[in-house]
């Protein structure tokens, strides 16, 4: 299968089991200097290969790709072995992290692969300004972090590993949100 094909599987899954809705979220992978990324307003049902917009390790991207583009870009940039990034909006970790501090993980998977995931509080306002930045620094000690109020980036030397950071996360997340709810019954 064509990382390509591999992209727009795994993009859909995220849609499929609830991680995304219809047209949220965006994913990536690079070849090389190169970078195939979903474009704006992605619709994870329809989306086709054909679809997805090339971008450079410079920076250079044609037009409509996501709004997300340069923060693929910086994450490949800081992040020589990452072949790939997905971004999500998992309801439980959003949940979780809406406070805006760090996530600890209570469960024994989530410890197992996470030590803490970093919560960056990033103002509407200022988003596309500094996620870029913020998110790719994050990422460069962590396999996954979360903009509060807005979603999960996951970056992996593989978009199987990036799909399983974000689905344990989510899973994490849904643990800890019911064992919250039995505390205050």
């Amino acid at each position: 299968m064509s990382s390509k094909t591999s992209l727009i599987q795994h993009y859909r899954w995220l849609r499929q089991y609830g991680l995304n809705d219809s047209h949220s979220g965006n994913a990536s992978v690079r070849n090389g200097d190169s970078i195939w990324v979903t474009p704006t307003g992605a619709c994870a049902d329809t989306l086709s290969a054909e679809q997805l917009i090339a971008c450079k390790l410079d920076g250079q991207c044609q037009p409509h790709a996501s709004l997300d583009a340069p923060l693929h870009v910086g994450i490949y940039q800081r992040n020589a072995a990452a072949t790939c990034v997905l971004h999500s909006h998992g309801p439980y970790t959003l949940a979780m992290t809406m406070n805006g501090e760090d996530f600890y993980p209570i469960d024994f998977e989530g410890q197992y692969y996470f030590d803490v995931i970093p919560v960056l509080n990033i103002a509407f306002d200022d988003y596309l300004a500094q996620s870029p930045e913020q998110v790719s620094k994050t990422l460069v000690n962590h396999p996954i972090c979360v903009v509060r109020g807005h979603g999960v980036y996951a970056q992996a030397e593989s978009i199987n590993l990036a799909y399983k950071w974000t689905c344990t996360l989510e899973h994490v997340a849904k643990v800890a949100y019911l064992t919250q709810q039995t505390k205050h019954e």
